[in-house]
């Protein structure tokens, strides 16, 4: 088994653990650069959803993953941002100015929210936030000047130094700049679970009245988190208004809100790596069941699709509770620990501190 020896307090907050690590994660990336060139339009469409998602799923790890506040009405957000960025292309405004305008306003209104919404923890927030996803379809339709009603609303294409792109003209280039936006946010939520701000979430996670005796301002710290969880699902929004077009409220159900949540949970709660696999499971897994269906019988049956997606789901929550990305380090470990790895290794912990029970 390789072991990387730490020699600093540096060691421990690098960005990639040793440059075997970082070369890997350079080759995926020049992967991803190279793909539209590997694969049919159809498919570079189903990777541009799966970074959508994807970027989706980080915001809400940021709230859910790493500091432990459920929320089940993210969607809201979501529509924050594509209907700002909407709006702001329909102004004539640049994307380099309306995107990012697109995922502050969604950032601003998830912190003013949070204000009061964060006085409660566990199953209440989780009601809270569930409620508001639920007026947030209503407020929509309230606000047609804005966001066209039930008639929903378009956006245009991207034009960006000189070039435009479009979702259905230039599918390549679309995914490009997706895929840019998803490396840039990814780096910085990787800097941010580095900083002394990262660690401040995770400790609150883990236990507030520990995270309050070291002197951590709680209601500060989770204000925070919301305001950057916002912000990065109205970039994902902002995207979606693009890659959709067209849309009204009904892209924005609570049913999707839901979906987000099951998403990071599926894919790994805790980690970047979850919002990725919890993103392609949500994207590639529907597909995967039509094709074999199709090859079974051609008969469809209105509601087996989902009905055996969520089966599925709920098998794989119940078969391993850490998601896709714990079982791929279980099985990393065995692999390097072979043949020394046990069987009950990775046994949960029942037993937990009198802390932990007043939190």
């Amino acid at each position: 088994m390789r072991i990387h020896q730490k020699t600093s307090y540096d060691d421990d907050i690098n960005l990639f653990e040793d440059r075997r690590q970082a070369f890997w994660y350079a080759l995926l990336v020049a992967f991803a650069v190279a793909l539209p060139f590997l694969i049919s339009e159809y498919h570079l469409g189903e990777f541009i959803n799966l970074l959508i998602w994807a970027l989706a799923g980080m915001g809400l790890m940021v709230l859910a993953g790493h500091t432990g506040q459920a929320s089940l009405g993210h969607a809201a957000f979501l529509a924050c941002g594509a209907y700002m960025e909407a709006w702001l292309n329909g102004k004539g405004v640049p994307f380099l100015i309306s995107l990012p305008l697109a995922g502050l306003f969604a950032g601003i209104v998830g912190a003013v929210i949070a204000i009061p919404a964060l006085r409660m923890s566990g199953i209440y927030l989780a009601i809270a936030t569930l409620a508001m996803g639920i007026v947030a379809e209503d407020v929509i339709v309230l606000l047609e000047p804005v966001t066209g009603g039930i008639s929903g609303t378009y956006v245009g294409s991207i034009n960006l130094f000189g070039l435009e792109i479009d979702r259905y003209a230039n599918p390549t280039n679309f995914y490009w700049l997706c895929l840019a936006v998803v490396i840039i946010v990814t780096f910085g939520y990787a800097n941010l679970l580095r900083s002394s701000t990262g660690r401040s979430l995770v400790a609150i996670r883990d236990s507030e009245v520990s995270a309050r005796a070291m002197g951590i301002n709680v209601e500060r710290t989770k204000t925070l988190a919301f305001f950057l969880s916002c912000l990065v699902t109205g970039l994902a929004g902002g995207l979606m208004a693009h890659y959709i077009v067209s849309f009204n409220y009904e892209a924005f159900v609570i049913t999707v809100s839901i979906q987000m949540l099951l998403m990071i949970v599926v894919g790994g709660m805790g980690s970047i790596h979850g919002a990725f696999f919890g993103a392609a499971v949500v994207a590639f897994l529907p597909q995967i069941i039509t094709a074999i269906r199709q090859q079974i019988t051609y008969t469809a049956v209105a509601g087996l699709d989902t009905g055996i997606f969520a089966a599925l789901l709920v098998a794989i929550i119940i078969v391993e509770p850490m998601g896709v990305y714990g079982r791929w380090l279980k099985m990393k470990a065995w692999v390097q620990l072979f043949p020394l790895a046990r069987r009950d290794m990775f046994r949960r912990q029942k037993s937990y501190l009198k802390t932990e029970r007043m939190r």
